[in-house]
């Protein structure tokens, strides 16, 4: 059988395995999905995302190290239907770093915005840097010495700013299922541990916001041999009231990474994730998914 029989093949396979496990999620409403494939080379591989409190504005960034701008158009049920590009370009490193020395530290997994400033959390070399504009050099945060444990792929994929400006950052995993995802805090120029999420299943954490309820909203994801399954969660920000708030089914979504949590015009919370198609699109999507959360009466 040819490669591109092969590449069919197990293409149509995936796509019956999604239809089939397609269907209601617990918790909240699927509303719509949207595969963007950008019109430039080395596209995808995007695994943070950043929407404008006020307007269509987002920023994406790929785990090659680059940065998109850009806008979103929404239909009339407020899913993403179209995406333009307004800006782009490479992260660069710190002062006195080359980037083309990085290779294993331009793997920029997570985005958060406060004071008007971005924070990217990077794997490999683990660390989290601040961005006054994405196109400037980044002034490192200190490390703490927890980031010194992390495996090279397995390093900060989660992170999330409060309304204080107060820094939440998750590892991916905790290597093993009895142990919970620490959740590390940078305030006031200092890191703390104030709580740990509680590991439920097979899932790894791929990302996380503060929505603006306060809560902190981790974004999860579990692979099986036929695709992905997300799962979200929240908590308070002192780790208590969990609760399960999506799970889709095995195969309904591509390798889900990004998260933000918004509200709509009418009050109601909505959730707006991107893929990561680890830039094989052959396999893979870059797919733009938006849910409506179940909100308590009150």
């Amino acid at each position: 059988m040819s490669h591109g029989a092969v590449v069919a093949l197990i293409g149509t396979a995936l796509g019956i395995a999604a239809w089939l496990l397609s269907g209601p999620v617990a918790g909240g409403e699927h509303l719509g999905s949207h595969v963007w494939t950008p019109p430039f080379r080395d596209a995808g591989g995007y695994s943070a995302l950043w929407l404008a409190p006020e307007g269509p504005g987002f920023v994406t960034l790929s785990d090659r190290g680059s940065w998109i701008r850009g806008t979103l158009a929404r239909d009339v049920d407020g899913v993403v239907s179209g995406v333009t590009v307004t800006s782009s370009g490479a992260l660069a490193p710190e002062a006195g770093r080359r980037r083309a020395a990085e290779k294993w530290g331009r793997d920029a997994e997570s985005i958060a915005e406060a004071g008007g400033a971005f924070f990217v959390a990077y794997e490999g070399r683990h660390r989290i840097m601040r961005f006054d504009g994405l196109d400037g050099v980044p002034v490192p945060l200190p490390v703490p010495p927890d980031f010194g444990s992390f495996d090279n792929n397995a390093g900060i994929e989660a992170l999330a700013a409060d309304a204080s400006g107060a820094l939440y950052a998750i590892p991916e995993e905790t290597g093993d299922l009895r142990r919970p995802f620490p959740v590390f805090r940078f305030a006031d120029g200092e890191w703390t541990t104030p709580f740990a999420l509680p590991r439920r299943g097979g899932y790894l954490v791929s990302g996380a916001d503060i929505g603006p309820d306060g809560r902190l909203y981790v974004l999860e994801r579990e692979f099986a041999v036929i695709g992905f399954r997300t799962r979200v969660r929240s908590v308070e920000l002192d780790g208590g009231d969990e609760r399960t708030e999506l799970e889709s089914h095995l195969g309904q979504h591509d390798n889900l990474e990004g998260i933000d949590v918004w509200q709509d015009a009418e009050g109601r919370l909505r959730v707006t994730m991107i893929s990561d198609d680890n830039q094989m699109p052959r396999f893979q999507r870059t797919e733009l998914v938006d849910y409506l959360l179940r909100q308590d009466d009150g």
